[in-house]
């Protein structure tokens, strides 16, 4: 397996002012393989502990978070010495909330020893009043792998190049075989189990297996993290997500969860999904303004799954359906579309997004971002479908010449709006640094 998120703890480890840092990610998003081939590629040695369920960390960090005081528990816990050139990896870190206390006197007193933890459900923990100072942390997050990476380990290594080179003629040449591989990737989605066993066995009857058994852990966190109300609040918004998407409007709607339901009493838990990172929320706003978070509106927003797999396993969408396809499926394949988009952008471009609707009328932006001093609005097609009214409009009123239509159409360039294909959504990622 190969994770481009790799290139960025390598620039962490060699930044001469790194500080110690936190990974973040839903569950089995691959966090602790990440750090352990980190450590065995890039150090000459390394520490692994999971505080999940370990008495004697949580005895170690309960006393003094003195750096070296700990430095010799970790060691005797290890059964060998740990230097400044170990690398130490604390997993599950929210089951011990003082060890990321710790990180802040690591920072201060012992900056050259190289630490970094990670934790599935880091994002609830951060936002639970745990004390660590803001600034005396590195964070980097981790999504599920992006199609880029699905075809690297697919081993098309070639056709990934093309993408990250915005190679669009090469690309052209290959649309017919990459349009099958995004597909197969619409079906597989990019939680790192399920491409190793498609990768390895190309079953996709055992995939789809992996990814309801993931979906499963997901719902049993809810009773194990969450209070029994806000549990069970989870669960409702989680499960409503499919049929949420497959609205025209695809705006969230509380009464759409249970009939009568009101968001202050659901505020809760749709934090706590946001926070697991288990869904995208991506919010109205009500102007292109730079930045756009100051355009944030309360009136709207839209939520997404973190995989595009899972989306397909919760709506129980066979194989046939998604990769060859079904009239029947054509309404809910814009949504599927828009989730993947969301994820490439998320995850391989590394986005905040948000969407516009007209107040008074159906046109909207599917997602908008911001980047180098400029405001991107994009449009999603599931097809070859090129018309953009919604988006010409947008731009002629806002006077935009950056439009993106992301289409099964291959590459061009009309001077206000760049047709990119779907397939290539992750190009954007060097065009936009």
């Amino acid at each position: 397996m190969q994770r481009t998120c790799m290139n960025d703890l390598v620039s962490w480890k060699n930044d001469l002012k790194r500080k110690p840092l936190i990974l973040r990610g839903v569950r089995q998003v691959g966090k602790t393989w990440l750090l352990k081939e980190f450590g065995a590629q890039e150090f000459s040695d390394s520490v692994y502990v999971r505080l999940e369920d370990n008495a004697a960390m949580a005895a170690l960090f309960e006393g003094s978070l003195d750096p070296q005081r700990l430095l010799n528990g970790l060691s005797a816990y290890a059964g060998r010495p740990i230097t400044t050139e170990t690398f130490i990896v604390l997993d599950e870190v929210q089951a011990v909330p003082r060890a990321l206390t710790a990180l802040k006197y690591f920072y201060e007193d012992m900056p050259v020893q190289p630490i970094a933890v990670a934790g599935s459900l880091l994002g609830t923990a951060l936002h639970s009043g745990i004390s660590f100072p803001v600034g005396k942390v590195d964070f980097l997050d981790l999504f599920p792998m992006t199609f880029e990476e699905f075809l690297l380990a697919e081993g098309h290594r070639e056709l990934a190049s093309f993408i990250y080179g915005s190679d669009f003629g090469m690309l052209a040449v290959f649309a017919e075989q990459l349009t099958d591989l995004l597909k197969q990737y619409y079906y597989v989605g990019g939680m790192p189990e399920a491409v190793l066993e498609h990768s390895e066995t190309k079953d996709l009857s055992r995939v789809r297996r992996i990814q309801q058994a993931i979906i499963n852990t997901y719902e049993g966190d809810f009773s194990k993290h969450a209070s029994k109300d806000v549990a069970e609040r989870c669960r409702q918004i989680w499960q409503s997500i499919p049929s949420q998407l497959a609205k025209e409007s695809k705006k969230f709607v509380y009464g759409n969860v249970q009939q009568g339901a009101r968001g202050r009493d659901y505020e809760a838990a749709l934090q706590f999904l946001v926070d697991s990172g288990l869904i995208h929320r991506v919010w109205r706003i009500s102007k292109p303004g730079i930045p756009l978070e100051s355009y944030k509106t309360s009136s709207g927003f839209k939520l997404f799954l973190a995989d595009i797999g899972l989306l397909g396993a919760m709506s129980d969408l066979d194989a046939p359906t998604i990769i060859e396809g079904n009239r029947l499926f054509e309404e809910f394949k814009g949504a599927f579309t828009e989730q993947f988009v969301c994820q490439e952008l998320r995850g391989e471009c590394r986005q905040r997004l948000y969407y516009w609707s007209a107040e008074k009328s159906s046109g909207e932006i599917d997602f908008i971002f911001q980047a180098q001093g400029k405001v991107y609005p994009v449009e999603v097609k599931s097809a070859e479908n090129l018309k953009s009214k919604s988006l010409a409009a947008f731009c002629t009123r806002y006077n935009l010449n950056t439009g993106i239509r992301l289409s099964l159409s291959g590459y061009r360039d009309e001077g206000w709006m760049q047709n990119i294909p779907l397939y290539a959504t992750g190009s954007l990622s060097m065009r936009l640094r």
